[in-house]
């Protein structure tokens, strides 16, 4: 599995362990709600700004979306 892929997967699991909704992470991170559903689905890409966005929403350092 490359990088990118674990960084989906990671959202996803974060996104369900601190128990937000799809809904939830996009206010929180000011990301369309279309975008989140995206990246769950890895369908897209995601730039350094919204990483650092989606950090912030799910309160985990960065480096900490690209961990097992």
């Amino acid at each position: 599995m490359d990088l990118k892929h674990k960084f989906w997967l990671k959202i996803k699991q974060l996104r369900k362990e601190k128990g937000l909704s799809q809904e939830d992470l996009w206010d929180k991170a000011w990301l369309h709600r279309t975008y989140i559903w995206m990246i769950e689905r890895w369908e897209k890409n995601v730039c350094i700004e919204n990483i650092e966005k989606l950090s912030k929403a799910l309160k985990v350092d960065v480096k900490d979306l690209f961990s097992k």
